[in-house]
């Protein structure tokens, strides 16, 4: 049997969680709170949960306060998020404080339900939205391609620019018309988001394109 525990303000909604969590074969409810205050004073004291169905938005200590100590006091208790918020800044510090899910609480009772056990089994339940919002962030923090994008035939030019050729060199060099080589340079340019020819050698050097 695995061991839930709640907190959330809201009383209404908390005891509709607790129903529907008691009434789901493998799962038990057996405490719930409406602070983390209340939460962080029962792990001090109690056996700790398999998991924790955490509010956001609470009266004193936030969740996203709480997460931390909460895995300070039970490393292994799971703790999913179950709130309105979701704002990237607060998904964004739910998952770095160890949060092992985030719902939204427009979540069915069946969505929450298949969540929790997700989570029991190893998963990281997020809601459609919220995980959308998740793969965008983490795309921010993405490094830029190694190589900006550029073809053979500009890195083959590049090289060359940083060796000190100059434009019509590059052409004798490859077989190519000098207008040819003025147009990979525009695009040499445009890729590596500088203006000059020193810019453009001086990125190929410091990032080791060439």
């Amino acid at each position: 049997m695995n061991e839930i525990w709640i907190v959330e303000d809201h009383a209404a909604f908390r005891r509709t969680l607790v129903r529907v969590l008691n009434a789901e074969t493998g799962l038990q409810c057996t405490r719930d709170f409406d602070s983390c205050e209340k939460l962080l004073a029962a792990l001090a004291n109690d056996d700790t949960p398999d998991l924790i169905l955490l509010d956001v938005g609470l009266p004193g200590m936030s969740g996203l306060d709480g997460i931390r100590l909460i895995k300070e006091r039970a490393p292994k208790t799971l703790v999913v998020i179950l709130t309105v918020f979701e704002d990237d800044d607060k998904v964004f510090q739910a998952i770095c404080a160890g949060a092992a899910g985030y719902l939204l609480k427009t979540s069915s009772a069946t969505e929450i339900i298949q969540a929790v056990r997700d989570a029991l089994t190893g998963g990281s339940p997020m809601t459609s939205r919220i995980a959308r919002r998740v793969l965008d962030m983490f795309s921010k923090f993405a490094p830029k391609q190694s190589d900006y994008g550029l073809s053979e035939r500009e890195k083959e030019i590049l090289q060359l620019m940083t060796t000190g050729l100059i434009k019509k060199e590059i052409a004798d060099r490859l077989t190519l018309s000098i207008h040819t080589v003025d147009t990979y340079l525009r695009r040499i340019y445009e890729k590596l988001e500088v203006n000059t020819r020193t810019g453009a050698v001086a990125k190929a050097l410091k990032e080791g394109l060439v």
